[in-house]
């Protein structure tokens, strides 16, 4: 009997994964998701089993708080969150820690005071900053080596934004940084129009048909929050019939697969790449270092509670190695 126990194989940990996210329509945060559960799958072995349960809180912060009650009461041990509304995450965090069951935050960061709330809840993500003023740093050296973007020769590049969300801290930041590199290096710009199209192609090219209608033929660079506004702003001047000679500049943030596309097809002058094979990387890690408490220390914590990946400015010169997943830092 004693040898018979010892030859017994032992039962694999079982790592039960609810993640809930704002928005299914969101293009990045698909790949993004898409990426999390192939690594999730990567650090499956003998001795651990992984599940993952995903649910869409379609934009509305109740629906998530059901969700996550739902996901914890089915048994999920790790929870990993892209809040609906940054602002109000206490009920999630409440009924997790009610159950002991860890949270990681992902893509749309809380507010700090609410991540002390308790010593189990993380963040996994980029810093908004840091994309604006990558974008920004794009636009300089593209007008800088492109003086026929300034149409009218005034001097000054007159600009609009395509902004995410009203009040939302990763738009404003990514915006305000954007426009003050642009300042920093000496670019004198003016700003016609500043729209909300949350994060969305359509709302974006809907937008962005009514900014042309304003301003015809003085608008120069077109700024995007993320990839798929840049696209849908070059989707309302393709449906306009405009010729490619009087288009502006348009620069995205994200490097989504077609906005990669779009810097290839010269369509976008450029992206800023939002490292989702990291970020993926960085949650599947942290999920099952939180369930099995081996491997916390291999992590790479700011504050010690955050996971930040870098981003990286892509052009038609370097894209292809972000399009090949040859991703190295620069």
């Amino acid at each position: 009997l004693l040898f018979g126990g010892c030859n017994e194989k032992e039962a694999p940990q079982k790592l039960r994964v609810g993640v809930t996210y704002y928005d299914q329509n969101d293009t990045y945060l698909n790949e993004l998701i898409g990426l999390f559960k192939e690594s999730l799958k990567e650090i499956e072995s003998d001795k651990l089993e992984v599940s993952v349960t995903i649910r869409d809180a379609a934009g509305v912060q109740k629906n998530q708080n059901d969700q996550v009650e739902e996901l914890i009461d089915e048994g999920c041990n790790i929870l990993c969150v892209n809040l609906v509304d940054r602002a109000d995450p206490s009920e999630i965090i409440d009924l997790a820690r009610e159950s002991e069951v860890p949270i990681i935050f992902f893509n749309r960061e809380p507010v700090a005071e609410d991540l002390r709330q308790w010593e189990k809840l993380y963040y996994v993500g980029a810093d908004a900053k840091q994309s604006g003023k990558l974008q920004g740093e794009l636009a300089v050296e593209m007008i800088e080596e492109n003086p026929q973007i300034d149409k009218n020769k005034d001097g000054k590049i007159q600009y609009v934004v395509l902004e995410g969300e009203m009040g939302h801290q990763d738009a404003i930041i990514r915006t305000e940084n954007a426009v003050n590199t642009l300042k920093e290096n000496g670019i004198e710009v003016e700003k016609l129009s500043c729209k909300i199209a949350n994060w969305n192609r359509a709302q974006a090219q809907n937008r962005m048909e009514q900014i042309i209608g304003e301003y015809q033929n003085k608008i120069e660079l077109v700024l995007g929050n993320n990839d798929d506004m840049a696209l849908g702003a070059v989707d309302a001047y393709k449906k306009l019939n405009y010729t490619s000679a009087a288009l502006p500049a348009f620069m995205g943030i994200d490097g989504t697969e077609a906005g990669l596309q779009g810097v290839e097809n010269q369509e976008l002058w450029g992206t800023v790449y939002n490292d989702k094979e990291g970020q993926a990387k960085a949650m599947a890690e942290l999920a099952a270092a939180l369930f099995t408490r081996e491997g916390m220390e291999d992590i790479h914590f700011q504050n010690e509670k955050y996971v930040y990946l870098p981003y990286y400015k892509v052009t038609a010169e370097n894209v292809s190695k972000f399009t090949q997943g040859n991703l190295v830092s620069e």
